[in-house]
Formats: structure tokens, C-alpha cells, sequence
């Protein structure tokens, strides 16, 4: 397994190497001592999670205030285009998105830095994500733009299966903007 940095300061993509042979496979979809030298704490995860969408569902944009939550991100099952929104009023990277192909035959694992905000579209027919986060949620702290905001211009690659009422009224990226730079 080895790491990449993104053009998002702090997102790191965890590259596996899967063994395979004629049984199938075998792949380490995460490693703390390697964690650790790219300066992570193994530790601190706290709570894994698990959705499934079907081909064309939008989760997100979601995120968190006050101190913000980090976690690793991967798609155990079919496919997904996952999007991530800088939203740290201090970052060389503010109001910047990224978006990463992450799938089944890959294996690879997101990591988003607090601080950003994260939505995904479902790519195939059954997909099932899994995040490790490191703080239990709250509600409280909960943020959220539309997936279509014009100012993000996000390519989404399908058309919009299913999408939550939640994400459907989400405020608009300058909403959230104004919100942060205060």
C-alpha cells in the first residue's frame, strides 16, 4: 500500500495492492502504522458507518462545524464518483473541489481532513460505502450545500436517481461561505 497527496491540502488517497490469483483476491483496505507516517492518528476513528445507494443517488454535500471531523472513505461495493468541497476559510484551496473515482476493483481509501465538505454519486446499480469518522455525530454542528450549487459547478456524471428531501433543501455554497467567514 502507498499514499498520495491530492491537490486538496490534506486529503490523502490510500493505494492498496491487491493480490490476486485464481481464488479471487486479497487487499489491505487500511493500515495504521502507515496512517501514522502520514501524520494520522489510527486512533482517533471512533465510528465506522456503512451506506448503500443505488446507481444515480446523491448523498451530500455534508459537513460538520466547530472542530470539524475527519474519516477515510471507500467503496466495498460497486462504484462511486466522491466529491470533496474545501471549505476552510484559510486554505490556499478554499471553495476547490476534488473528485475521486473510488470502486471495488481498486480498493482505494479517502481521507478527508476536517474541515471539508463530502458527497458522493453512486455509480453502479448496488454501492456500498464505508467511512471511518473520527467523532460521533452531532447533529448540532451538521452543514450542508446543494449538490448542484451554481458557484461549485460539481460535474456529476448521471442523472439524479434519489436524492434526501435533507439534501434537496440544502443553502447554497455562499450562503456557507458568508457563514465561515465570520
Amino acid at each position: 500500500m502507498h499514499v498520495r497527496r491530492t491537490r486538496l491540502e490534506g486529503v490523502l488517497l490510500f493505494v492498496p495492492e491487491p493480490h490476486r490469483d485464481d481464488r479471487g483476491l486479497f487487499t489491505r483496505t487500511f493500515d495504521a502504522r502507515l496512517a501514522a507516517e502520514h501524520g494520522l492518528d489510527p486512533n482517533s476513528f471512533v465510528q465506522d458507518s456503512q451506506s448503500r445507494s443505488r446507481q444515480g443517488t446523491i448523498r451530500g454535500m455534508h459537513g460538520r462545524s466547530g472542530r470539524g471531523e475527519a474519516k477515510l472513505v471507500r467503496c466495498a461495493r460497486g462504484a462511486i464518483l466522491d466529491v470533496l468541497v474545501d471549505a476552510r476559510p484559510g486554505s490556499p484551496t478554499f471553495g476547490e473541489h476534488l473528485s475521486t473515482r473510488l470502486d471495488d476493483e481498486s480498493f482505494h481509501t479517502l481521507y478527508v481532513p476536517p474541515g471539508l465538505l463530502h458527497g458522493f454519486q453512486a455509480l453502479t446499480e448496488q454501492t456500498d460505502v464505508c467511512y471511518r469518522i473520527d467523532r460521533e455525530h452531532d447533529p448540532a454542528e451538521d452543514l450542508a450545500v446543494r449538490y448542484d450549487d451554481p458557484d461549485l459547478k460539481i460535474d456529476w456524471p448521471l442523472p439524479v436517481s434519489a436524492i434526501s428531501a435533507r439534501d434537496m433543501s440544502a443553502g447554497s455554497w455562499a450562503e456557507l461561505r458568508e457563514r465561515l467567514s465570520r
